[in-house]
């Protein structure tokens, strides 16, 4: 019984195996059932699919180039413009690059269309951006709006003799940020745009004449009338001082230990400095020869005797 039990359990598996074997072979394709592929086939699906796009990036490329080719002849052609007409440098710098971006910034956008993206998501991503750009540089951004403030109004030029933003110096270069000063003993300066807009800007040297003041102090014995006729033919003497307007001695104060006055000369901007010395020396040499002196600051101490006698004492 056993070896009958035995027997039927081979069988069964041989059946099992017979039936499986045939499921598997008609489950496979045969080769009239498989799809063919040619050649042109395949060359028609990708000049269907690739053709369009090949194209497009093509006609991308070749507009970037000439957009690039174009921003950068219109910033040549308005630099040019603005040295032929001797307009400010600095302004047609900046024009200049401001129109350039422009119109790259205009193909970009311009391609990004062709390739069907949403140039008005991409411009409010950009504004979400630049808000949070912006909350994150105000200092920056202030200094960027000073500037265009500077570059319009222009209250000094490159080149200016100026007191802004605490430092005294000549103008080397206005930026859109900073600005860039060099000072008379040859340091450069770098002061942001909004502390010179935010603050009083003196251009020393927009007028054609300046006037040059010089304090000095007299005697008190000494006569005013003679002070002041010695001073006046001290101006008269002075290399580069201006008859129009005319020098000034004006009588200023009553010091401490002096008779003050103040010689008032004009001179053409350039030549302030040596008028300024000269000036100087033409007084100090006329008071000298007059006998009249320049007293310096002195205390009178008086010592009480009582006083003295009575800390001896103790």
């Amino acid at each position: 019984m056993l070896t009958s039990l035995r027997a039927s359990l081979a069988a069964l598996a041989a059946l099992s195996s017979t039936l499986v074997l045939s499921a598997t072979v008609q489950a496979q394709p045969s080769a009239d059932d498989l799809p063919s592929f040619s050649t042109d086939k395949i060359l028609d699906a990708l000049n269907e699919q690739v053709a369009p796009w090949a194209a497009k990036i093509v006609g991308a490329l070749l507009a970037l180039f000439i957009g690039w080719t174009i921003a950068g002849w219109a910033g040549r052609r308005i630099r040019k413009l603005v040295e032929k007409r001797n307009l400010d440098q600095t302004l047609g710098r900046f024009v200049a690059n401001l129109i350039r971006y422009l119109i790259l910034i205009a193909v970009v956008l311009g391609v990004l269309g062709v390739f069907g993206i949403e140039t008005s998501t991409f411009a409010a991503v950009i504004g979400a951006a630049g808000l949070a750009v912006g909350l994150a540089f105000q200092g920056t951004l202030s200094s960027f709006a000073a500037g265009a403030m500077l570059l319009v109004f222009r209250p000094f030029k490159v080149g200016d003799f100026v007191e802004a933003g605490g430092v005294t110096g000549f103008v080397q270069e206005i930026e859109l940020f900073t600005t860039e000063i060099r000072t008379l003993d040859s340091k450069k300066r770098i002061v942001p745009n909004s502390k010179i807009f935010g603050d009083t800007i003196t251009n020393i040297g927009a007028y054609e004449n300046r006037r040059v003041d010089i304090d000095v102090g007299a005697d008190y014995g000494a006569d005013i009338d003679a002070t002041r006729a010695c001073l006046e033919e001290a101006v008269k003497t002075i290399p580069g001082a201006l008859s129009d307007p005319a020098p000034q001695i004006f009588l200023k104060s009553l010091g401490a230990s002096s008779v003050d006055w103040q010689v008032r000369v004009w001179c053409k901007t350039p030549d302030y400095w040596d008028v300024y010395e000269a000036t100087i020396r033409a007084t100090k040499m006329a008071l000298d020869a007059k006998g009249i002196g320049i007293p310096f600051p002195q205390m009178d101490v008086h010592i009480d005797a009582d006083v003295v006698e009575a800390l001896g004492k103790s």
